[in-house]
């Protein structure tokens, strides 16, 4: 799971395009330029993070998934051993 792809794609992008508006300004002396050039880089540097968070946060639920169905697998082998029969809800029964 990359929840957070997009995130750190448009992060990365946003990172090179303010350090290019900072070199450009320092290129020609615009420091209102530059300037601009260091909100860009940080703002990416926050997208680049929440992408991470997201990866994060995605990969934790996964695996809280993934325990809660073993956990599931194990308590209905636990109600239901092998070769005992068992009833279904339309009245016939099964052996496992």
């Amino acid at each position: 799971m990359n929840e957070g792809l997009g995130d750190k794609v448009k992060g990365k992008a946003d990172e090179f395009g303010g350090k290019a508006k900072q070199a450009a300004g320092s290129v020609t002396g615009d420091d209102q330029l530059k300037a601009e050039g260091h909100a860009d880089e940080a703002k990416g540097k926050g997208e680049g993070f929440l992408g991470k968070v997201k990866d994060f946060a995605g990969n934790a639920v996964d695996t809280v998934k993934g325990a809660v169905d073993k956990v599931g697998d194990k308590a209905g082998d636990a109600a239901h051993p092998k070769g005992t029969p068992h009833m279904h809800d339309d009245g016939t029964t099964h052996t496992h």
